[in-house]
This record gives C-alpha cells, structure tokens and sequence, in this order.
C-alpha cells in the first residue's frame, strides 16, 4: 500500500503541527508518513505535545521543532499533502512545496496559550489531538490518490 506524506504547518512548530505528525504517523490506517515544521521554529517541542505523541507511540527521537523550509529543498521527502493548522502559518508565504501537494488550512486555537491548572492545558491539548485526529480519519477514507486541494479543504468543512 503507498503511503502519503502529509506536512502539518504552524509558525513555532512546538504543539498543533507536531501532534498532527504524530497522529499521522501513527494511524491504524497505516496510510501515512506524518512531518512538522513552522515559519519560526521554536527551540523545542511544547511538553504537553510530547506526552500525547508519545502516549500515541511516536517514536520520540522524531519530536523536534523543525524549519518548513527543510522541506522545501530538493533531497526533501515529496509531499502528497500539506496542512496548516494555525491561522499564522496560513497567512505566510510559505516556500516551493516539489510536486504540487495538494494543500488546505485546519485552523485550531493555540492550545499552549491556555492558562490555568495543568489539567486545564492538558484538555486543550487533548481537544486538538481530538480534531486533528477526526480530520485524519475523514481524509484517511477518501480515494487519496485522486484528492485534490478543493476536496481536502472540504475536510474543514465536515469535522
């Protein structure tokens, strides 16, 4: 079975775009390769984020907050997909993304600027992770070979 890469998008690549990695990677569908990276990459990856991808099984070693423009270089895995998931990122001239991915924006809030108990982040994480997941899912059933962006923007529209 081909595998699809999918690329998760936000500006400081430390909590939304590195669960949407994580989840990719690791769904039961087996039909993707999930990466992250931001605009401005922080210095590491949100703890809160961390737990849940590990709690996932996402392999730890690949939980670092990265450059999009790694991804934008001609060694550079191919994208079949690439998603933002924070209004910043979507807003930003993103580089050349080779071969055309098929693109579209799942906005989410921030959930690292949550105040409160860390139970109180933990939620907010765990409603993203949420989202994010149901948003896989929807893709994961669709004829992946013949998506288009429109048809993977529509996705926003049904979680």
């Amino acid at each position: 079975m081909k595998k699809f890469n999918i690329l998760f998008l936000c500006t400081h690549n430390s909590a939304r775009s590195v669960l949407g990695e994580a989840l990719a990677s690791t769904h039961q569908s087996g039909k993707f390769v999930g990466y992250s990276a931001g605009s401005t990459p922080g210095t590491m990856v949100n703890p809160f984020a961390r737990e849940l991808a590990l709690e996932m099984g996402y392999d730890e070693s690949k939980l670092l907050s990265k450059s999009w423009d790694e991804y934008g270089l001609p060694d550079a895995p191919k994208m079949d997909f690439i998603v933002t998931v924070c209004d910043n990122a979507a807003g930003e001239v993103c580089p050349f993304w080779p071969g055309k991915p098929a693109t579209a924006h799942w906005g989410f809030p921030d959930p690292s600027q949550v105040q409160g108990t860390d139970e109180d982040k933990r939620r907010a994480f765990r409603d993203v992770m949420f989202g994010l997941k149901k948003r896989i899912d929807l893709l994961a059933d669709l004829p992946l070979d013949t998506l288009d962006s429109l048809s993977l923007k529509e996705i926003h529209t049904k979680s």
